[in-house]
């Protein structure tokens, strides 16, 4: 582990996409923070759920280490945008983080860099700690474009933000791998994100967290988050099974 390292402090997001219900929420937060009470997080422990759920789930973590993240923030702060969700909504209801950019937003949504980069500095503006997500398509990383997508995508985030890119997260994403089963290696893992880091120290933004999302798991978590740039994960699948969470919250213990 190397210096730097130390300043940093790991992450678990579960990211629960378009996944949900009262009843279902309820069972899976109350699992969590009863595993949680029994074992004290040595990270910071996140859910990204659905906005609809946002009223439910602050009250359900109220005394708990879980945190609150919205799955996604408008750019604008008020007006005629039907059915976006601005900052300082989500802040209302407790939501402390928000994913920005996540592939599937920017696959099926069209959401461009300069629209994530703009996303990230709005919820910045609202008190909300932006997720900006970053990663490659299967087929940019077979044409080894996987460097340069990841580079263009933060730039046109540290480019908007300057000195504030310092407080938000990166989460590198491989689009290849997310809920397909299919994982980067630790060392094509560690191999991206230490590019990122030295990208965001150019920034002088180095101690920025860097999450891995691709399929990250019970059986992975561990070999991933032991690399030295690795600060934690941003989790689909997996977060919506307790157990299964919870062993890569206690795998961030021991990495």
């Amino acid at each position: 582990m190397d210096a730097m390292t130390t300043h940093r402090k790991k992450i678990i997001a579960g990211n629960w996409k378009m996944n949900g219900s009262l009843q279902a929420n309820a069972a899976l937060l109350q699992a969590l923070a009863a595993g949680l009470q029994v074992a004290a997080p040595a990270c910071a422990v996140i859910v990204a759920a659905p906005a609809v759920y946002l009223a439910q789930i602050q009250a359900l973590v109220a005394g708990t280490p879980i945190a609150l993240a919205a799955q996604d923030v408008s750019a604008h702060d008020a007006g005629a945008y039907t059915g976006e969700v601005s900052a300082a909504m989500l802040a209302e209801f407790g939501a402390s983080h928000a994913l920005a950019g996540h592939s599937e937003r920017r696959q099926y949504h069209g959401e461009t860099d300069a629209a994530v980069a703009a996303k990230a500095a709005a919820a910045l503006a609202g008190g909300i700690t932006p997720i900006v997500c970053v990663g490659e398509t299967l087929q940019e990383r077979e044409q080894g474009q996987t460097a340069a997508v990841v580079a263009r995508q933060l730039a046109a985030v540290i480019d908007l933000l300057g000195a504030r890119t310092r407080d938000i997260v990166v989460a590198y994403e491989p689009v290849w791998a997310i809920g397909t089963g299919r994982t980067a290696t630790p060392e094509q893992a560690q191999q991206v994100h230490a590019a990122l880091r030295e990208q965001l120290q150019h920034a002088d933004a180095q101690d920025v967290c860097i999450l891995y999302g691709g399929s990250m798991n019970a059986a992975n978590a561990a070999q991933l988050l032991a690399q030295p740039d690795i600060d934690g994960g941003l989790v689909g699948g997996a977060s919506l099974k307790a157990q299964d969470f919870l062993q890569i919250v206690a795998a961030a213990r021991t990495a």
